[in-house]
């Protein structure tokens, strides 16, 4: 009896349109084949990882050129139905389908791909058949490290990941994420009792990634240009390990995560308010608007610390304490403190929910997952994060432009320094801390054009453990007037804050000496307004969105009174408070814009063009320092929101 052919001929069909479709293209059609991919390859070793169940879709090729010629790219069989090679791979299906193919596959396993020396067909076979994964003997050829190749970097990443967990499913694009995930699960432990401790890794890569995924293809994911991996690790960021939730839980859940990172796709999704267009209460109807409510609106404050340790904190609480002063009829507020800068944040801010919160500011940039992950559980409830930096669909951000008030912290420093060296302290490389240094850098230059700032980077919020040591390293340099970042507003800041001259005490040490000027944050400013905005119907509850339906994101300046500037008139002469005055009524009328070009970088090059003006994006996306700018810009380390891949577009202007 002559042997049926059908399902051969069938992933023929497959095979041909795979080819065709390629050649179409002017791309090679066959399967690719290790031996060529590794002919300007060094490799320094290879390690026998014993039997491993391989995900078929890791499958990326077979060894030799031979026998690539035989599949398309997609693993199917190219060769004439009439052939030897048809009837022996009809009979690896009929085997497979009717007892199940048992000897492994031999197979090589490079930059995480593998490609078969033994068991082609097996592995066609198998595709076809749209099974997961299949075991093998797998040897790793591991290239030599070379740190100019970004691939062979995050392969080794990859690697270390590998021999603390045995997982080979889950794939990033950015170097780190490995780390980042690691993190996560090291401390894994299964809710289920029938999986033991030791196979714990394996039990998440199945019942945690894998069930992630499934779901995540099911809804459409695949549409983001992303990784799965990438998806994966922002979803753990937010909602940590579900391992314990019933599918369609899961399910709801992630359709709300998509439709998250869909929207940071979308072409301009948000509008940026820089001046306060909120609806106001006016006489009559706006306190009858008042009175009509039944009961006090509630208002969440969530801070990363508290107000004794935070001048940052500190000047938020005097933001919310003005609000229940001059709204005090119409609106009560609570306040969390000391609030984990992560994931278990998020208990904290549901109970604020559940205590009738209709209303929350999370008043830091590291508590952005935590509020992210409570908006879209309580879609009824406004959610803003005080950021410059994220976008996003389920939370609305504020922040202030931060950098005008610098730029006349450094119209002081350029008038009152007598080296023209100046220091700069900064916590972490943000997008509001860059252009603040920038700004800074030119405002002392439009005064001394041959100024220097030592810039000085504590990675960290705690300015008492870090000032010290960055305070010295700039006063060597011969600075004589040092700016400090976290120019915020605080009972002390004449002392620990803004621009001030540095003096040796009777230690040695280097301490403030004249306190000379100053930024200030009124954030009552905002909550009022924009609270306000709320009693009277212009700013509804639930997601605040502008016109078209867009998010609606603050980014209010110096004309708001958000923000404003001190300075000592006893240490700073006539002439100078004269141009400082000039300059912040420019600011103010926008008749003056800081970031006016020409702007050289650092290095010399020209990044802003004569008379062209930054606007909202290019200056929240600055990752360069301006001209005369002694230092750089680091890796930021302990601050560590989302991951830009998904999350962390900037909204447009």
């Amino acid at each position: 009896m002559a042997l049926d052919l059908t399902e051969y001929t069938n992933a023929r069909k497959s095979a041909l349109k795979e080819y065709s479709n390629y050649i179409s293209q002017g791309r090679n059609g066959y399967l690719p084949f290790l031996d060529g991919i590794l002919k300007n390859i060094d490799i320094v070793t290879e390690v026998d990882l014993g039997i491993v169940d391989i995900p078929l879709r890791k499958i990326r090729g077979t060894y030799t050129y031979l026998r690539s010629i035989s599949f398309a790219r997609n693993f199917m069989p190219l060769m004439d139905v009439d052939t030897e090679f048809a009837v022996k791979w009809q009979h690896v299906y009929d085997v497979q389908t009717s007892e199940g193919l048992n000897d492994p596959i031999k197979v090589y396993e490079y930059l995480n791909w593998f490609y078969v020396i033994e068991g082609n067909k097996r592995v066609s076979v198998l595709k076809y058949l749209n099974n997961y994964s299949y075991q093998g003997y797998v040897t790793r050829l591991v290239p030599k490290y070379d740190e100019t190749n970004r691939d062979i970097r995050l392969y080794y990443e990859f690697m270390d990941f590998y021999k603390k967990t045995g997982i080979n499913e889950i794939w990033f694009s950015k170097e780190g994420s490995f780390n980042e995930l690691w993190e996560i699960i090291k401390d894994f432990c299964p809710t289920s009792r029938l999986v033991n401790y030791e196979d714990r890794f394996t039990y998440f890569q199945n019942a945690v990634y894998n069930v992630f995924r499934k779901i995540f293809y099911d809804l459409g994911g695949d549409r983001l240009p992303i990784t799965t991996g990438d998806a994966f690790l922002d979803f753990l960021k937010i909602h940590g390990i579900r391992d314990s939730v019933s599918d369609d839980e899961l399910k709801a859940i992630m359709r709300r995560f998509i439709s998250e990172m869909e929207y940071h796709r979308a072409e301009q999704a948000v509008e940026v308010q820089k001046s306060p267009k909120l609806k106001q209460e006016t006489g009559f109807i706006g306190k009858l608007t008042h009175r009509l409510r039944s009961e006090k609106l509630k208002v969440g404050f969530a801070h990363a610390n508290d107000a004794a340790s935070s001048s940052w904190v500190y000047s938020h609480e005097l933001g919310r304490m003005h609000l229940e002063h001059v709204l005090n009829e119409s609106v009560e507020t609570v306040t969390a403190t000391k609030l984990p800068e992560n994931i278990e944040a998020a208990p904290a801010l549901q109970k604020m929910i559940d205590g009738g919160c209709q209303i929350i500011f999370t008043t830091s940039p590291s508590l952005i997952n935590a509020t992210l992950k409570v908006a879209m559980e309580n879609p009824d409830v406004n959610m803003l994060n005080c950021s410059a930096m994220h976008s996003f669909k389920h939370v609305n951000t504020y922040f202030g432009r931060i950098h005008e008030p610098r730029f006349l912290c450094g119209l002081v420093a350029g008038a009152m320094t007598r080296t023209g060296k100046l220091g700069y302290i900064a916590p972490f490389p943000m997008s509001d801390v860059i252009s603040g240094i920038n700004a800074f850098t030119l405002g002392a230059r439009m005064i001394r054009p041959d100024a220097r700032v030592y810039l000085e980077w504590m990675q960290t919020w705690d300015y008492k453990s870090a000032t010290s040591g960055c305070t010295a390293r700039i006063a060597e340099q011969g600075a004589d007037i040092i700016c400090h970042q976290n120019t915020l507003a605080n009972r002390q800041f004449n002392r620990e804050y803004g621009v001030y001259t540095i003096r040796q005490d009777e230690n040695g040490e280097y301490v403030p000496d004249k306190y000379l000027a100053v930024p200030v944050w009124n954030w009552g400013i905002f909550y009022e307004k924009y609270i306000r905005s709320v009693l009277v119907g212009g700013t509804r509850l639930g997601h605040d969105t502008a016109s078209a339906g867009r998010m609606l994101n603050y980014w209010w300046g110096m004309d708001s009174g958000l923000l404003d500037f001190f300075y000592a008139r006893t240490h700073i002469p006539v002439e100078t408070q004269k141009l400082v005055e000039f300059f912040k009524s420019g600011i103010i009328s926008r008749s003056f814009r800081i970031f006016t070009g020409p702007i050289r970088d650092s290095e010399g090059k020209l990044m802003v063009d004569q008379d062209e003006i930054l606007e909202h994006l290019q200056i929240l996306m600055m990752d360069w320092l301006v001209e005369g700018v002694i230092g750089s810009i680091p890796e930021s380390r302990g601050y560590n929101p989302l991951s830009d891949l998904s999350t962390g577009r900037i909204a447009g202007s």
